[in-house]
């Protein structure tokens, strides 16, 4: 019996989530081992004004495993998480920057922004749940 590739299998599955998320080339795909399981942090590159952001995390039991469970998300996740727009400043400008989020609540959205990040890197200015459309 011959075993299925699993970098061929990731590939294909990152490209399924890229299609889905029509985001393509703006995704990083980052792999953590977190108590023996593998963590997926979606990260998203806004072109724009070069920021990174968290898209979502998940865990699984190995990388197929998370993809399979990212997938899945990136399906549903407008049905499921709240739209927030938070508009921000980097330290470094001046420039209003706009950016848009699902999330559970508030406080997720704003670990979306930070992620990665020192927490006095950026202004926050306002955080806005979107009226559900």
């Amino acid at each position: 019996m011959q075993g299925i590739d699993i970098h061929i299998e990731a590939s294909r599955m990152q490209q399924a989530i890229e299609d889905s998320l029509g985001i393509e080339g703006s995704l990083i795909f980052d792999y953590i081992i977190e108590g023996g399981r593998i963590k997926l942090d979606l990260v998203t590159v806004n072109k724009r004004h070069s920021q990174s952001f968290l898209f979502h995390s998940v865990f699984g039991i190995d990388k197929i495993d998370a993809l399979k469970k990212m997938l899945d998300y990136v399906q549903t996740y407008k049905a499921q998480e709240n739209s927030y727009t938070i508009q921000w400043t980097a330290k470094d400008s001046r420039e209003l920057q706009t950016s848009y989020f699902r999330a559970r609540n508030i406080y997720d959205a704003l670990d979306k922004l930070y992620y990665g990040r020192d927490v006095n890197a950026i202004t926050v200015f306002s955080v806005v749940l979107n009226p559900v459309a």
